[in-house]
């Protein structure tokens, strides 16, 4: 097999920014940022949501503001209706 047809996989260091949570791989990524973990070095990718803080894992519930949208929705349509 050729040798550069193959993507290099390097240690990296996924960090969820909401939890603190570090989880530990090898990727294919890079990243600028690099931070030494138990002797070994590690690329930093930052993740706004993972398992860890997902609320779909989490089994938590979050309301999520629809009145404006629903709003927006009805006015739009008010519009096109006739007046008697």
């Amino acid at each position: 097999m050729k040798a550069e047809g193959h993507p290099t996989l390097n240690n990296v260091c996924f960090l969820d920014v909401a939890t603190g949570k570090r989880f530990l791989t090898r990727s294919t990524m890079k990243s600028p940022r690099k931070e030494t973990i138990d002797g070994t070095e590690y690329f930093v990718v930052l993740r706004d949501i993972t398992m860890d803080s997902h609320p779909a894992y989490t089994g938590e519930k979050r309301l999520v503001d629809t009145a404006g949208r629903v709003e927006k929705f009805t006015s739009k349509f008010k519009r096109g209706a006739k007046k008697s």
